[in-house]
């Protein structure tokens, strides 16, 4: 017969157990020494101390238990203990969104990883207010997401390319939405008609030029959709998109 927990004794690791994502693969008995910002977030902000759970994932294996040997603000010392879960199914999902003004686009990364998308590649257009990203910070967003909302996996986030690239290279395999906020067919019936790996197209601040939504309409594996009968800010039809084919065609529906 199964294990039962006993209600008098606490569960371990807690529910309240900090978690974080590690560059090192894990496996049972392993040792992991935390230094820099994340050692300052156990000892200083969480004040972790010896034989505390901190939960972590190494985006490869999985989600582990660790309980803590040596804590201070410069570094604290971890022995893995036993597997929690396994690195989650991850729908092969690509938001293509337009690169936005920073706050907007901190957004974005922050809940298009929550959502569940597998990879977030920046796009440039002619209308784009912003032409640059900071990758390294880009990628602290979507982990410390991905952390609070107890993923066992990150998206894949890229440089930003312009769109003329993005389609010169587009995959054959792969469809690409095109939120057209000049219209398109309703988003839930394009969905439903089609499997396999997908991706969204979401246009700047300012929306797409025509010679862009030429070329976009023109090309063999992009799909005009509508996103319903408001004109939506970009984060906004990022994040609406990506719930909607989630809902759709993701793992919403298990």
């Amino acid at each position: 017969m199964p294990a039962t927990h006993d209600p008098k004794k606490p569960a371990w690791p807690p529910r309240s157990a900090p978690r974080l994502f590690v560059s090192d693969e894990l496996g049972e008995g392993r040792s992991v020494s935390i230094e820099g910002q994340q050692a300052h977030y156990l000892g200083k902000v969480m004040r972790v101390r010896e034989g505390d759970a901190v939960i972590l994932c190494d985006d490869v294996t999985g989600e582990w238990a660790t309980r803590v040997g040596h804590a201070d603000k410069r570094r604290v010392e971890l022995t893995v203990v036993e597997k929690l879960r396994k690195r989650e199914h991850v729908p092969d999902f690509w938001l293509c969104p337009a690169l936005l003004k920073k706050d907007r686009f901190d957004l974005v990364l922050e809940k298009a990883t929550e959502l569940g998308a597998s990879r977030i590649q920046p796009v440039l257009m002619r209308r784009c207010v912003a032409d640059k990203l900071n990758l390294d910070r880009a990628r602290t967003i979507s982990t410390e997401a991905a952390e609070q909302c107890a993923r066992t996996a990150l998206p894949e986030i890229q440089e930003p390319v312009k769109l003329e690239a993005l389609l010169r290279d587009w995959p054959e395999d792969r469809i690409l939405y095109f939120a057209d906020e000049l219209g398109g067919a309703p988003a839930s019936g394009v969905f439903a008609a089609q499997s396999g790996p997908a991706a969204m197209l979401i246009g700047p601040e300012g929306g797409f030029d025509d010679a862009e939504r030429e070329m976009l309409r023109s090309h063999p594996q992009v799909k005009p959709i509508s996103l319903g009968p408001r004109i939506l800010r970009g984060e906004t039809a990022a994040i609406a998109a990506t719930a909607l084919w989630m809902g759709n065609k993701g793992d919403w529906t298990n």
